[in-house]
């Protein structure tokens, strides 16, 4: 027997509790403060879970066996020693009782293989979100499946449709299709000298369209974050930009606070998350500037954090009474 596969016998041999997997960003790299997935092991190891803690990366396909190569996680609520971790070790995904799929973005052909690889492990194991439909709803083009919440919004990389867009909005703003976390998100004007130097910057770098949007003002004060857990608005919060920036993403200095969610909002959340919870998606985080839809997070959403400071919420409990829930329908 070779050393993974003895390494993997042994794990399963003596687990005898509840096994949590989370494929997610190396451990070391998180902020204790604010990290959703870190929340979401807390609860898990109240629950009675083992968790282990691996990265795309370290999944291995053999002989028709998924394994990872991982380290047994206790988190800690200690933001100063948040958690400790064991030696690596090779353990069998179908012997999990649920993989967390948290680690972010970008969508890339790494991504997309670790979708594939987890959606084998169906319906032994419950995967969440579901990797099928993760794969098929990224952040800015699912959105396109509820027009009646868009702003104009392009997506192309011929220069020509860009330039007639930006002609017809004079104000506009250009992202990459597939960034995440406010990554180089610019506002262009009509006749802004950079405006093809932008552009070759996209497309120098990637062969992907990129995305244009109108710019909506509110912006500038407050865009909102719609937490939807199994289907059903469990926050919504306002997050404020840094002074002279348009990004509100708390990753590049947004400050969150508390809002009177509005009926368009809510109807937003609830609209969405109906869709969601039909294709596996426990947990999203859906964008709205004004009363426009810009976003529907699913690879790794985060705010529960925040939120539940906001708030006095408990959303991590409400998460995972819905992951066990599903997982006694599976008994």
């Amino acid at each position: 027997m070779k050393e993974g596969q003895a390494n993997s016998s042994l794990f399963l041999l003596f687990t005898m509790k509840k096994i949590l997997a989370i494929q997610m960003d190396p451990v070391e790299s998180i902020n204790p403060r604010t990290d959703t997935t870190m929340l979401l092991g807390l609860e898990a190891l109240e629950r009675g879970y083992d968790v282990y803690c691996y990265q795309p990366k370290d999944l291995i396909f053999l002989n028709g066996a998924i394994t990872a190569r991982a380290r047994q996680v206790t988190f800690h609520k200690n933001p100063d020693a948040y958690f400790t971790a064991g030696g690596w070790q090779i353990i069998n995904l179908r012997e999990a009782d649920v993989v967390l799929m948290r680690q972010d973005p970008p969508f890339n052909m790494e991504y997309i293989t670790a979708t594939h690889l987890l959606e084998m492990l169906q319906p032994d194991v419950l995967v969440v979100n579901d990797p099928f439909h993760v794969r098929n709803a990224p952040e800015k083009l699912f959105m396109f499946r509820f027009p009646q919440f868009l702003a104009p919004t392009l997506i192309s990389r011929d220069v020509q449709t860009i330039e007639d867009f930006l002609g017809t909005h004079q104000d506009i703003v250009l992202k990459p299709l597939y960034g995440y976390a406010g990554q180089s998100v610019f506002r262009v004007k009509k006749g802004d000298s950079n405006f093809h130097a932008l552009l070759e910057m996209f497309f120098g770098s990637s062969n992907e369209p990129i995305i244009a949007q109108l710019f909506i003002p509110e912006i500038k004060t407050m865009d909102k974050r719609i937490i939807v857990i199994n289907g059903k608005v469990t926050a919504i919060y306002g997050r404020v930009p840094a002074k002279d920036d348009i990004r509100a993403n708390m990753r590049v200095g947004g400050t969150g606070i508390k809002i009177e969610a509005s009926e368009r909002d809510i109807r937003i959340g609830e609209t969405v998350g109906k869709e969601l919870v039909k294709r596996g998606i426990l947990l999203a985080g859906l964008d709205v500037i004004g009363d426009y839809l810009t976003e529907i997070n699913v690879t790794c959403p985060t705010g529960l954090v925040g939120s539940n400071a906001l708030y006095n919420l408990k959303q991590e409990s409400v998460f995972w009474d819905a992951v066990e829930s599903k997982l006694k329908k599976r008994a």
